[in-house]
């Protein structure tokens, strides 16, 4: 285009992109808000449901009549009321036929319908048949007495309901789940008996406290047998707030040495629940169980048996573990958000809802009384024209027979009204003649009997409220049940941590000089005897449970802890230590350590400086480990010693050929450090590596020490370390001739 060239918008809207968007965009969210995602609080239901329930009532589908193919009746939603996906209509009928989705179901239907453990799994809409359920009376029943507000459907050819007069709040009983733009609803469903009981109650006090109202409302009543285990102080804050969550767990008992659990949670899977715990035993995370069967059937919808491994397994602690692994407890959010009267969506506390529910069938019930007086009165009116014809039958007859215009005489020949009139010549002449005195007296005479009380209680609020009343008890009593859902309080189930799970076995755990690690069964294990790599040899080994950790200790002074069953067997070479622990650059590992984790131990450095430690302050469950030991500059790691008893004597020699003996309790007990001194080091000697300590030992009493000096040993009773006694942090005295350098020390 050239330069020259002027465009022209004469005629063209000009809109900016955000003046456009921000519009559209609230349109959108809240067409979804108001007909798609929210239900009404009047009859609980969105407008695809709303619209299923009525089109099914003007095909005639009647809790008693036959079923009708469900591919006609979505045809015909479809077709007159809800211009939008078949598959998304069927999908919302099939919810509401389901008895283990729906706690009263609307629909009853013939063929596949889901299953519990699959409720995707319906047939086609073109295999299956459907008819409304007697619950849907409550819905419907009052559907063409003045009660609702109608709209044109949506090419304006016939009207449609804009709500459905419900009887009982539907939209607590049959609850509802729903994602709209920016808010959602999850509302559970509820016992018909308890919400019924409760409305009555706040007819009767309209000042009712929410907790008034919970002595009647238990709590969500799921169409199903499980347990909701979530506590009442909870509950309450729920129905108070109008969010939160409600917990369930699955119903068990223990027979014949076998766990059958027989109730699921709501739309829990119980294939879904056998394939967890398959998948935990797989993966050797639950060595507890030792067999899964599905023993379900159309007597007992929900089976699945539990074989314990043994019958000394806790059976409460393992099935506690499996609700907090599994979806044999499940967690389900509750948010009480409703399109109002007001038709605005707004979360509400139980009282609210009932509150204004009851408000709705108040005005319902006005407008039903109000239609049924009209009609009464227009009768009686039509009854009293009636009378006057039947009197003068004759004179009538004959005006009408000779009559060109005989309305206007009839008018003012008998004083009647022009709707009058019209009634008596429209009736046949043949009826006129046969009428009977009698019969329009006893008709008059009752329908002045319920003008006079429709009157009175259209003109009574205390009659309006017994009348609301009865009609809940009543509906209660023919369409309530007991309730399924059992409240239960009950501890939060824990999930067994690894030891736990592992099989508690002796083990003897082997670490090499290059830092390799295997697991040997037992603790009769020749562990220098066993095949090492070339170049590679017998470091240290300890004795520990298979549910234990076996804790290393490097040259810089970390610990590391590693569960003992994970480890290679002793089968072969095992594998470095390197490859599942991160140790600093160039350290070495010096020992492993295990057993009971209350065990105490003496650390050290061979700079002369330890303290006590336990054995669980030494554990880390961090690749990295952690820094147990602070080892001064120029210095090691010894292999810590066991500690009995506090009465026990350390013992420790330096490489210069002398030994310091005092008792161990003059130690600090740590859980990380340097420590105190135990033995004097010449710190120049120290820098050089002149002179170190070799080794540190715990004696407990009646046991002896052994120092290893070549092939040559002597040995020390305890009377015989009195001579190398000490206050803690001195020299010590020299060793005897000959075993001044001392390779090692024994405790035997």
């Amino acid at each position: 285009m050239s330069q020259n060239e002027v465009v022209s918008y004469e005629g063209i809207e000009q809109l900016s992109l955000d003046a456009f968007v921000r519009p559209s965009y609230l349109n959108y969210a809240m067409y979804v808000i108001m007909d798609r995602a929210l239900p009404f609080i009047g009859d609980g239901f969105k407008p695809v449901q709303r619209r299923i329930i009525y089109a099914m009532s003007e095909l005639g589908l009647r809790s008693t009549t036959k079923h009708k193919k469900s591919a006609r009746t979505v045809g015909d939603v479809l077709g007159k009321y809800h211009p939008h996906g078949d598959t998304a209509c069927y999908e919302a009928m099939v919810l509401m036929a389901q008895d283990f989705s729906y706690r009263y179901p609307l629909i009853e239907g013939q063929g596949n319908w889901g299953a519990p453990d699959d409720p995707k799994s319906f047939a086609a809409m073109r295999y299956t048949e459907a008819r409304l359920s007697p619950y849907a009376k409550l819905l419907l029943s009052e559907l063409g007495q003045g009660t609702v507000e109608w709209q044109p459907n949506f090419d304006g050819t016939m009207e449609e309901p804009r709500t459905l007069p419900a009887r009982v709040p539907n939209v607590l009983l049959n609850g509802a789940t729903g994602i709209a733009v920016g808010m959602a609803t999850d509302i559970p469903p509820h016992n018909l008996r308890e919400v019924a009981a409760a409305c009555i109650r706040l007819i009767e006090q309209p000042k009712a406290t929410l907790a008034e109202l919970c002595e009647h409302v238990l709590g969500p009543d799921y169409p199903t047998g499980a347990e909701i285990i979530t506590p009442r102080d909870e509950l309450m804050k729920i129905y108070e707030s109008g969010h939160g969550s409600v917990r369930m767990r699955a119903r068990w008992e223990y027979l014949q040495g076998e766990v059958v659990v027989h109730e699921l949670p709501y739309q829990v899977s119980g294939s879904r629940v056998l394939e967890q715990i398959a998948g935990q035993m797989r993966n050797k995370k639950l060595p507890w169980v030792e067999d899964l069967r599905d023993e379900s059937d159309h007597e007992n919808p929900t089976r699945l048996v539990i074989v314990p491994r043994s019958n000394r397994i806790d059976i409460e602690r393992m099935m506690s573990h499996l609700f907090a692994s599994t979806d044999l407890e499940r967690t389900y959010r509750v948010n009480l958000n409703v399109i109002g009267i007001n038709g605005r969506p707004q979360v509400r506390s139980l009282r609210e809802m009932l509150k204004e529910w009851l408000e709705y069938r108040f005005e319902t019930v006005r407008r039903r009384l109000e239609f049924r007086l009209r009609k009464v009165r227009d009768r009686l009116h039509l009854l009293e024209g009636l009378l006057i014809a039947f009197l003068n039958i004759d004179e009538v007859i004959h005006i009408i027979r000779t009559e060109d215009e005989p309305r206007p005489v009839l008018m003012k020949r008998f004083d009647l009204t022009e709707v009058q009139a019209d009634y008596i010549l429209d009736t046949r002449l043949r009826q006129l003649a046969r009428l009977e005195e009698m019969k329009i007296r006893a008709e008059q005479e009752e329908l002045e009997k319920e003008r006079e009380s429709l009157e009175k209680t259209l003109g009574s609020k205390a009659r309006m409220k017994t009348l609301i009343r009865k009609e809940l008890q009543a509906d209660a009593e023919e369409y309530g049940d007991d309730r399924r859902s059992v409240i239960v309080e009950r501890a939060a189930a824990e999930a067994l941590d690894e030891t736990d799970l592992a099989p508690s076995e002796p083990v003897t755990v082997v670490l090499s000089e290059k830092g390799w690690v295997r697991s040997a069964k037992g603790h009769e294990i020749d562990a220098s005897g066993l095949s090492y790599k070339a170049g590679d040899s017998y470091l240290d080994s300890a004795r520990m449970r298979s549910n234990q950790q076996a804790v290393f200790i490097d040259s810089t002074g970390r610990s590391y802890a590693l569960q003992a069953h994970t480890l290679p067997s002793a089968r072969g070479q095992g594998e470095p230590l390197t490859g599942r622990l991160s140790p600093p650059s160039g350290a070495r590992f010096v020992s492993v350590l295990g057993g009971d984790p209350d065990q105490w131990y003496l650390v050290a450095s061979d700079a002369g400086y330890g303290f006590r430690v336990q054995l669980r302050d030494l554990i880390a469950n961090k690749k990295g480990g952690k820094s147990a030991l602070n080892v001064p500059k120029n210095a090691g790691v010894l292999v810590p010693a066991p500690i009995e008893s506090e009465q026990d004597r350390l013992v420790a020699i330096t490489s210069d050929g002398r030994m310091l003996t005092f008792p161990v309790d003059e130690l600090p007990a740590l859980s990380r450090g340097k420590g105190n001194k135990i033995i004097g080091i010449n710190s120049k000697k120290l820098a050089t590596r002149e002179e170190f300590v070799v080794a540190i030992a715990c004696v407990p009493e009646g046991k002896s020490l052994k120092a290893l000096s070549g092939k040559r040993h002597v040995s020390f009773k305890l009377a015989d370390l009195e001579a190398y006694a000490g206050e803690r942090g001195r020299r010590g005295n020299k060793l005897p001739r000959g075993f001044q350098k001392v390779d090692r020390i024994e405790v035997e």
